[in-house]
């Protein structure tokens, strides 16, 4: 073991995606008479973008601006009625219930007035919205409508386009393994790489660890957004990220390699081990046991409390893990620890009875006869 540097990480698959992302479509149906942008077009906002046929709309505000005029028309007479019943009211020579259905006649020209107004209202309305335009600056990544082609705005909106605000500005959204969440926070480093550019690293920032959980067939995880500069704009919307999220990164790490903490001696050696220590003892007069207050003080790393299901822990809560530190050539004693950041490679021991230089066992020491 020795003193160098660990990186901590998360892997993680996800998809490059424009932070912002805008659909264009129309409030209107009709045919396309007109279409002034392509895909890749850079846009701004305001710009036209497509125009419906504009016949059946103006037609229909031609028809709105006749209602308006008819219902102004019948709205005129019943004032003139209603006015001249009122001085014949006034003189005895009509009931007053008659004046009030005149008051409600005069009253329903007014409505009529008013929903002819509202109706040419929209129906200018529906000219404007035949003409697209682009509600923001950016650039057209998809384009479903086609000149010639009719658009039908009668049960949902049809997507026309859609424009992606900003690609110098991009995003990766990925799935991260239940397992891995605890270890995840926003502001950390991330590295990522595309198969567009295999000889080059990305890197990015946690932007959000959203907290809904994506359970698919009983394998939950979470959606990790990671900000991205794109300033070349090399990085296209769709493309396939590999990201490794650095959660830790200790620089001067007492460590081992990571397969020590996998070993576990075999039967066979156990058995070898016990000979060893039998006739050791029997050359200096002991019982060949080992000296269990000497062992408890070689692995002591803050009191033990006793074993639960998950092994043996401390009583702070630290759990031990038991690594075999090599003595001489043929001989390894057991010690327990306390370990930190961790990668396949190397991990990281914060307590336990080893030091800078001294060696632990990776793989069997002697070789089991009885599987040759």
């Amino acid at each position: 073991m020795d003193r160098g540097s660990i990186v901590q990480f998360v892997t993680a698959t996800g998809t490059l995606n424009p932070v912002g992302l805008v659909n264009v479509g129309t409030q209107v149906s009709g045919t396309v008479s007109e279409l002034t942008v392509d895909f890749n077009d850079r846009v701004k906002r305001g710009q036209v973008l497509l125009k419906l046929d504009p016949t059946l709309l103006q037609a229909m505000v031609k028809q709105s601006n006749a209602s308006l005029s008819a219902a102004r028309a019948q709205l005129t007479l019943a004032e003139s009625n209603y006015n001249r019943n009122a001085k014949l009211v006034e003189q005895g020579f009509i009931s007053a219930a008659t004046l009030e259905q005149l008051r409600q006649a005069l009253d329903a020209a007014k409505s009529q007035v008013e929903l002819s107004r509202a109706q040419l209202e929209r129906a200018q309305a529906d000219i404007n919205n035949s003409i697209i335009r682009s509600p923001i600056d950016g650039v057209i990544i998809k384009r479903t409508a086609d000149l010639g082609q009719t658009v039908a705005a009668s049960f949902q909106t049809p997507n026309l386009f859609t424009i992606a605000k900003d690609l110098k500005q991009m995003q990766i959204d990925t799935n991260v393994s239940e397992a891995d969440v605890g270890l995840l926070k926003a502001g950390q480093a991330v590295r990522f790489v595309v198969d567009a550019f295999p000889e080059r690293d990305f890197e990015g920032k946690v932007r959000q660890f959203r907290l809904s959980p994506n359970v698919t067939q009983n394998v939950v995880t979470y959606n990790v957004v990671i900000d991205v500069d794109n300033p070349d704009e090399l990085l296209k919307p769709g493309l396939t990220a590999q990201v490794r999220i650095i959660t830790a990164n200790k620089p001067e790490a007492l460590r081992v390699p990571t397969a020590a903490l996998r070993y576990r001696p075999s039967d066979f050696e156990v058995a070898m081990d016990s000979m060893k220590k039998r006739m050791l003892g029997a050359k200096d007069g002991s019982d060949g046991k080992p000296d269990e207050k000497k062992k408890a003080a070689a692995n002591a790393v803050g009191e033990p409390d006793g074993t639960d299901e998950l092994g043996l822990r401390t009583k702070s809560g630290e759990r031990l893990y038991r690594i075999y530190k090599l003595k001489d050539a043929n001989t390894a004693e057991p010690v327990d620890v306390v370990i930190g950041v961790a990668n396949s490679k190397y991990t990281e021991i914060v307590k336990g009875p080893l030091q800078a230089g001294d060696k632990v066992v990776v793989r069997s020491l002697l070789a089991d006869p009885t599987k040759q």
